[in-house]
């Protein structure tokens, strides 16, 4: 077995802060060992050498990070945000349909779409919950796009493919957006995927049911480090929820992260953050919204 203690583990623990801002308290450094000792044996490494890959090989790097970082979730974890998110999206339709011709609310222009970001996303949980409970009110214009840091978290989410457990969680006006698997030759030929991804993704752990295809349409993907400055769209989000992620951040990181957000959120759009985050948030454009279960902010002004 490799030995991390003969190299700087606090060097490590700043390598993963200065590159996706996370900080690793002591008592994960158990954690943050295995994820150093597993990427190195994977690549044929010593710890020491793999810490001279890192900044010049990319694969290398993501391995690495994928380790370290935390992709759990789980669907409908927080209800009050999703119905919340879900009565906004209502909304929107509600006034697209008074102001416009009804056609017009069926077409696919990215522009009249009720547009939702779900940051740290991890394994897509999150971003399938809110396009589940929306496709159950029959709304059609809305897109929503799930980001993470993690590749591997990434391309579970794009696959859409969870465990038995995962559907108990699932309310019962959703589950129509459930499907038994299909067989692994139709998954490998209809996504855009690496065989070899596809094959680890759905190996990694059991998976007996999969997200409905009529659902893909709404919901993107994309790998994205919410610390780099450049955001993962051009587009301005009506929503964006960002849950239990910016705890692993320090305070000044946070307020960088917010102010990023705000700055990607729509006029009169709202920022959702767990119940408790940010209470020090103190924006000139945003405003608090008093609700009693979530903790959600409105652009103001520009």
């Amino acid at each position: 077995m490799l030995q991390v203690d003969s190299f700087d583990v606090q060097q490590w623990q700043r390598y993963i802060e200065q590159e996706i801002g996370f900080v690793l308290p002591n008592v994960q450094l158990q954690w943050l060992i295995n994820a150093i000792e597993h990427t190195a044996l994977s690549h044929g490494l010593t710890v020491e050498k793999l810490w001279y890959q890192l900044p010049k090989n990319d694969e290398i790097r993501q391995h690495l990070l994928d380790k370290v970082l935390i992709h759990e979730s789980r669907f409908f974890r927080h209800m009050p945000s999703i119905d919340f998110v879900k009565k906004c999206a209502l909304q929107y339709q509600q006034q697209q349909l008074t102001a416009t011709s009804p056609d017009s609310v069926h077409n696919n222009d990215s522009n009249d779409l009720f547009r939702i970001w779900s940051v740290g996303c991890a394994s897509g949980q999150e971003t399938w919950s809110l396009a589940m409970s929306l496709a159950s009110e029959r709304l059609v214009n809305y897109t929503i796009l799930g980001t993470d840091v993690s590749q591997q978290a990434i391309t579970k989410a794009r696959l859409g493919q969870y465990d038995k457990r995962q559907q108990s969680l699932i309310p019962e006006a959703c589950q129509q957006f459930v499907q038994p698997l299909r067989a692994k030759h139709d998954i490998s030929q209809s996504h855009f995927y690496k065989v070899s991804t596809v094959k680890k993704a759905m190996t990694s752990n059991q998976t007996d049911w999969q997200i409905a295809p009529s659902l893909q349409r709404y919901v993107s993907f994309a790998l994205h480090n919410i610390i780099e400055q450049k955001p993962p769209t051009s587009l301005l989000q009506h929503v964006i929820i960002c849950q239990n992620m910016l705890l692993y951040f320090r305070k000044f990181d946070q307020r960088d992260i917010l102010a990023r957000l705000s700055e990607q959120c729509a006029l009169g759009g709202y920022i959702i953050l767990a119940p408790g985050e940010a209470l020090f948030w103190r924006p000139s454009n945003m405003r608090r919204i008093a609700h009693p279960q979530v903790n959600v902010w409105q652009k103001i002004n520009v």
